[in-house]
């Protein structure tokens, strides 16, 4: 795995190997913490809004998981 800083950006690189899905995971954590860094909620009012949206989105795509 490499990191690298640009002007405007940070790299990372991963081999082609790397689990997607685990990956994916990673991100999405790190895009909430940067929105929520930048939010004036409370973490409640964050923390009731990311359980809300995992709710919703199992409610969507659970037929895929539950036969």
């Amino acid at each position: 795995m490499q990191i690298e800083r640009t002007g405007e950006e940070i790299l990372i690189r991963v081999p082609s190997s790397t689990d997607l899905v685990g990956l994916q995971r990673i991100l999405d954590f790190v895009k909430f913490r940067e929105i929520a860094s930048k939010s004036k909620a409370t973490e409640e009012q964050i923390n009731k809004l990311a359980d809300e949206s995992k709710s919703s989105w199992w409610e969507k795509n659970k037929s895929q998981f539950v036969k």
